[in-house]
């Protein structure tokens, strides 16, 4: 019987995953119990913001401007987290800000998700010239810079989130159709749709009712670890002056104000860096469980 030595240190983390495989070890089945948690309470805090801010998110107390937060010497129970140079509760304002990052998510998920859905389903099932025309706009789309024809979007029609959607959506929609295409061109060549042709179905049917139900766990998959990339570009672009305009609060367009005080006042651009930060990382380590989980190559009966 071999037995399995232990090789050098430079590689023992790769005998580890070995040893680990070769032993049954199941990885993908321990549930992300602190990433839901903290994706749960910023989703609290979005849909119930009425309730659960103390303050207005909007109205401003010069008298208090730049109060630290309350753990902090000089500052109040009123103000837990502090407040900006306006005087507004930062507290309020993040939770606020949490209903505009996740509503923008939503959207632009919506918008970006929908069109690269339909895209790779018809580019993968048609093929041929359609195939190449529309893949060739999908290369287009990578090739431009995304920030750069936000910027330019959001000059054009305005401020607003409306605008702030759409200019997402046209960055997000390429990543789908080019994967849900190649998902596409594999389930095309399964028994199960070369029956549906024989059974003298129409390609709308096919596309509609025997490739889609086999890509949605895939696309579920790709808005889920999506999230993160659209709550960054929200911020980037608020931070930019391009996204929300004031004085709505959003979590990017508080680390802009706030960049010019870091020294004397950190909790104005620190605070809500912060939860984009644990936002983005809870979304993307959830999205990779959840990636485990619906692959039927990774997932361990």
């Amino acid at each position: 019987m071999a037995i399995l030595e232990r090789p050098p240190a430079a590689n023992w983390w790769r005998w580890r995953l070995r040893l680990g495989s070769s032993a049954g070890v199941r990885r993908t089945s321990r549930v992300p119990w602190i990433p839901i948690v903290i994706i749960s309470v910023i989703v609290i805090m979005a849909l119930f913001a009425p309730l659960l801010a103390p303050h207005s998110p909007i109205d401003q107390t010069l008298r208090d401007k730049l109060l630290p937060p309350a753990w902090m010497a000089g500052g109040s129970d009123k103000y837990l987290l502090g407040t900006d140079a306006f005087g507004r509760d930062v507290l309020s304002r993040l939770i606020y800000g949490a209903r505009v990052s996740l509503l923008v998510a939503l959207l632009a998920l919506t918008v970006g998700g929908g069109v690269g859905l339909v895209v790779g389903v018809v580019a993968g099932y048609v093929g041929g010239a359609v195939d190449n025309i529309l893949m060739r706009l999908v290369d287009a789309a990578f090739t431009f810079p995304a920030i750069l024809f936000a910027l330019l979007l959001a000059v054009t029609m305005g401020q607003g989130l409306g605008t702030l959607v759409i200019a997402i959506g046209l960055i997000l929609w390429a990543s789908f159709a080019r994967v849900i295409r190649g998902e596409v061109l594999v389930l095309r060549q399964r028994d199960f749709v070369a029956l549906a042709k024989v059974r003298g179905c129409s390609a709308a049917r096919i596309m509609l009712t025997h490739i889609l139900p086999n890509v949605v766990n895939t696309f579920m998959v790709l808005v889920t670890l999506n999230i993160g990339v659209v709550i960054i570009a929200e911020a980037s672009l608020s931070f930019l002056g391009a996204g929300i305009p004031p004085p709505m609060p959003s979590w990017g367009l508080m680390v802009a104000e706030g960049r010019g005080r870091i020294a004397d006042a950190w909790w104005v651009a620190l605070i809500p860096g912060i939860a984009i930060t644990l936002m983005v990382l809870s979304v993307n380590l959830f999205g990779d469980w959840l990636r485990d989980r619906l692959d039927p190559r990774l997932r361990q009966l």
